[in-house]
């Protein structure tokens, strides 16, 4: 029996309705930028596994690393102990992240990374006596499937049967050059009319709303006011961060910093899960008492884990290397140069780009999950090239280490997806 086979007895898969789609494909071998299946079909893996193995599958400079590790320490709570993993992440995490950034708290995934954050804002009034329970988020944001990270994203396919559960959150445009005097405006009405704890917001990039890209000027101008009103800026890196944006981190491009970062995906590289909520300074002092009830009661049982955070530590010195930042140029630029021979295409609506992100929009109606989207899919997969469309976006997302051919390869395959069209 294969493997695909004997995965339909229990398996449920993520985002998946089976009824519909009862067939999966089995991955034995994963090595670089390449997946290989249990009949030895092989894909370019270009959107780096939902943005996570930016360095490439299986990368032996970092499995080495891990490898040593378990030999030494594999697991220990993270309640009242530490160890050098943790500890030496802090310290070369805190060396990349933006200045004001001074405080790191462990969680599983980018979900919890954003409950956490949430939980930071709400609490941070609550400590000063100040209790707001108003939280301000973008238009399509998408945050996580729990239901704090529900909460502050809008994208109802994901989070419909569970509405009438949610936090009270307030949406605005994202800033797209022109509205940004009307998106003050709505902010000043905003705050007259309730109490705002935080912003919630993807910077720059809106991965699940199909990389929806906005404009740095105006975001900047929106976290201006935020802290010019108190409430706490929550950038959701999790998908941006680690060099996708072009620079460390997508808030490198404002003036005004978060008060607090979300992270994950590519913090580990894509080898363990992990996740990590940074803050700065002055959020950590107000849970900092000798009341007991202002500390922040949220813990997890893999918290800081050794060997994620050794697998971390490794993807940050290969992100800080020549050759992967040389890398992120190269394939930004050749991003640019596809851009140029498909944006005129008579099925193309719009291309964007940041850093090593791309996508366009084909001028074609289609459902996100729907016939015409999961044509497109089968045909990237009979070509050999992973690319997971939203709706009717195609987008590019490969790891840093994807070479020169394995991207002609994924241009050309899209290119020839819009002639089946």
């Amino acid at each position: 029996m294969t493997l695909k086979e004997r995965d339909k007895k229990h398996l449920w898969h993520p985002l998946t309705q089976h009824k519909l789609h009862p067939e999966t494909i089995a991955i034995v071998k994963a090595k670089a930028c390449t997946l290989t299946d249990e009949d030895g079909n092989t894909y370019i893996d270009a959107i780096a596994s939902w943005y996570t193995c930016m360095y490439g599958h299986c990368n032996p400079f970092i499995t080495e690393r891990v490898t040593t590790q378990m030999q030494q320490l594999d697991q220990v709570v993270f309640s009242g102990f530490t160890h050098e993993p943790a500890v030496k992440l802090s310290e070369a995490l805190i060396a990349i992240l933006p200045d004001n950034q001074n405080k790191l708290f462990f969680s599983d995934n980018g979900s919890t990374s954003v409950e956490i954050g949430i939980k930071m804002a709400l609490q941070y009034h609550f400590n000063h006596g100040d209790k707001r329970s108003v939280l301000l988020a973008f238009e399509d944001g998408f945050h996580g499937d729990t239901f704090g990270a529900m909460s502050v994203s809008s994208l109802s396919v994901y989070n419909g049967p569970f509405e009438d559960f949610f936090l009270d959150v307030k949406r605005i445009p994202t800033p797209n050059g022109d509205n940004h005097e009307a998106i003050l405006n709505l902010l000043e009405k905003l705050v007259l009319e309730h109490d705002i704890a935080g912003f919630v917001y993807e910077p720059l990039v809106q991965g699940a709303a199909a990389m929806k890209m906005h404009n740095a000027e105006g975001l900047n101008q929106i976290l201006k006011f935020c802290k010019a009103h108190q409430i706490i800026t929550v950038a959701d890196e999790v998908m941006t961060g680690f060099g996708k944006t072009g620079k460390h981190f997508a808030s490198d491009y404002m003036d005004t910093m978060p008060d607090i970062i979300c992270m994950s995906k590519a913090l580990t590289a894509g080898l363990l899960p992990m996740a990590i909520t940074s803050c700065s300074q002055d959020i950590y002092d107000a849970f900092y008492s000798d009341d007991m009830s202002k500390g922040l009661f949220h813990g997890h049982t893999y918290s800081a884990n050794p060997l994620a955070c050794t697998a971390a530590l490794a993807g940050i010195e290969l992100l800080q290397s020549d050759d992967i930042q040389q890398n992120i140029q190269r394939i930004s630029a050749a991003h640019q140069q596809f851009n140029a021979r498909i944006k005129n295409h008579p099925k193309v609506k719009t291309t964007r780009q940041t850093g090593i992100i791309f996508a366009l929009d084909l001028d074609i109606e289609m459902e996100r999950y729907g016939n015409l989207r999961d044509k497109l899919l089968v045909f990237f997969m009979d070509n050999g090239v992973f690319l997971r469309p939203l709706g009717s976006t195609i987008y590019i997302q490969a790891p840093y280490i994807i070479t020169d051919s394995e991207l002609e390869k994924v241009y050309k395959t899209i290119e020839n997806a819009l002639e089946i069209l």
